[in-house]
């Protein structure tokens, strides 16, 4: 880790602040690989003035990198770790308020619990997120989806804070956001705060039978473990899985990271896996698709802390800030 930076003192000044470090500065824990190293400072965040402290305090010491987890459901640290400022937010952030056919929900609430919940008092149109893993922050800035819907397809509007914009706090409509297929247009130096959902008047039972469903076809076809859901995007008018399993790579391993025999767009960590061996077999897969079938595959893994990610930066990663 790079330590030009006062980190200690940061660390202290935040902590007589009283805002919550962590205790254990490890990411992998934080993250649904399981791999990776640890971060120089962690600390959550549970309150808008909580948030604006944070940034008064970081001011003071340069250009510190601050990296927002949210889930860690589509993130690889590397196993040198991050030498900067992991953010997550808590507290208030985790709240869902209803209100009509709208739910606000916090950056750090869960798509499956969002979906199950306002689909059990008969709020339809966000079924489909139960099987997307992440949380509504991390969700709105790659504009996640499956089960023919996106983000893009529900956000009414969203709540952003941006150190470098003059008043910080923002609202912007869904057309504001910049979505484009698993990305937006936010600003890297952006925290999503939350989103107001929008829906319609539904059937719980209805709702409830969807879930199942998705859940249910998830489990059949997609792998359970230590794994990031779908590593590379989809190439236009065919899927990133459907070339790699034709290329032969299901089952296709490097040291303790192998391309899962359920979904060949999914890789696996084994526990005692590196990030270098998940990052290497990543590459490895991209080169001989790309040799096999001329197309280029490109990442939707978001990475953090690595020094070289052998050109998988792809279309998606949001760099720290």
């Amino acid at each position: 880790m790079d330590h030009h930076w006062n980190f200690n003192g940061l660390r202290d000044a935040l902590a007589l602040a009283g805002l919550s470090i962590w205790s254990d500065p490890s990411l992998a824990s934080r993250t649904t690989y399981r791999v990776g190293g640890s971060t120089a400072i962690g600390v959550t965040l549970g309150t808008k003035e909580h948030l604006l402290t944070f940034y008064e305090l970081i001011r003071n010491e340069g250009e510190i990198p601050i990296f927002v987890i949210g889930n860690g459901s589509n993130l690889l640290v590397s196993d040198s770790g991050f030498s900067g400022v992991a953010l997550c937010l808590g507290g208030d952030f985790d709240r869902i308020d209803f209100e009509g056919l709208s739910a606000r929900a916090g950056s750090s609430v869960h798509l499956p619990i969002l979906a199950r919940r306002s689909g059990g008092i008969g709020l339809s149109g966000f079924e489909w997120a139960v099987g997307v893993p992440g949380s509504i922050g991390g969700a709105i800035r790659m504009n996640a989806g499956g089960h023919g819907s996106t983000m893009a397809d529900s956000v009414e509007s969203i709540e952003i804070y941006d150190p470098n914009e003059p008043l910080g706090y923002k609202s912007l409509s869904v057309s504001q956001c910049g979505f484009g297929y698993r990305s937006s247009g936010l600003s890297p130096t952006a925290v999503v705060l939350g989103a107001t959902i929008r829906m319609v008047e539904g059937d719980p039972q209805l709702s409830k039978a969807r879930i199942s469903e998705i859940v249910t076809w998830r489990r059949n076809n997609q792998p359970g473990g230590q794994n990031a859901g779908s590593v590379f995007v989809n190439p236009p008018s065919i899927s990133a899985g459907s070339l790699i399993e034709q290329a032969g790579l299901k089952g296709f391993t490097y040291r303790g990271a192998s391309v899962s025999q359920k979904h060949a767009n999914f890789i696996q960590a084994e526990p005692g896996a590196s990030a270098l061996d998940v990052i290497t077999l990543m590459a490895k897969v991209r080169d001989i698709v790309d040799a096999k079938f001329s197309i280029r595959l490109h990442s939707e893994i978001r990475f953090l802390g690595f020094d070289e990610t052998y050109g998988l930066e792809g279309l998606n990663t949001v760099k720290s800030h």
